[in-house]
């Protein structure tokens, strides 16, 4: 397997930097094997092995691209040079589309400390508290055995993700609000075993909440419908 499990956490998480990445990793390294002479069995094995993932990767997300992985042939040369344009190809189609998705996570850092900005505030005590709760989450996490390990490493990366961008001010609120998903997912998979990582994350899912209402302007002490409906069931 050419990418290691922690770069394809990676990938799972930002899929079209990851995709830009995976694609000039492989490339490089068959640059490396190139002897300018012919294709080697190291280099069809690699190229198989790279495009394959990409591959996997662009239909699991659903990445509109007007490419395919090319069909495999009795021919090496014809493998090898199709499956390298293939990889070139993917690496030019989305290059400017990961270019945006970091300027605009750059714009989000800068969101998040300009006062003239918008941007959701959490008191400090709050602050503290879910940074607190996020790691009680990662510790449950960690020591569950009753789950798949490639989920078990895609929601650590996850609140991983999630702690390095927590600062008192932030620019929106989407990575909390999909940690409310992942916890009905876990639920789902463990049962009673995931009680203690469901109530950390309902009890971050409620300060978020009240975070957001404040800076909303919504009445004090108003509840949120979604997680009222949620306990109720």
């Amino acid at each position: 397997m050419f990418f290691d499990p922690e770069f394809i956490a990676k990938v799972e998480e930002k899929p079209i930097e990851g995709l830009v990445e995976a694609c000039k990793r492989a490339l490089a390294a068959q640059d490396e094997l190139d002897n300018r002479e012919e294709w080697t069995d190291e280099e069809h094995e690699l190229l198989w092995d790279a495009s394959t993932f990409v591959d996997l990767i662009i239909k699991a997300n659903e990445i509109d691209l007007d490419l395919e992985l090319p069909e495999p042939s009795i021919n090496i040369h014809e493998n090898c040079s199709a499956l390298r344009i293939y990889l070139e190809e993917v690496e030019k189609s989305l290059r400017g589309e990961a270019t945006k998705l970091k300027i605009n996570s750059f714009k989000r850092r800068y969101d998040n400390v300009l006062k003239s900005s918008f941007a959701y505030e959490f008191t400090q005590g709050d602050l503290e508290r879910v940074q607190l709760l996020i790691n009680e989450i990662r510790s449950h996490l960690s020591e569950v055995e009753h789950l798949d390990p490639g989920h078990k490493q895609r929601l650590l990366k996850r609140l991983e993700n999630l702690q390095a961008e927590l600062h008192k001010r932030v620019s929106d609120l989407d990575r909390f609000w999909g940690l409310v998903g992942d916890a009905g997912v876990v639920l789902g998979k463990l049962g009673k075993d995931a009680k203690p990582i469901v109530d950390r994350i309902r009890e971050v899912a409620e300060i978020v909440w009240k975070t957001q209402a404040r800076t909303e302007e919504l009445p004090s002490g108003t509840d949120n419908p979604v997680l009222e409906q949620k306990t109720d069931a």
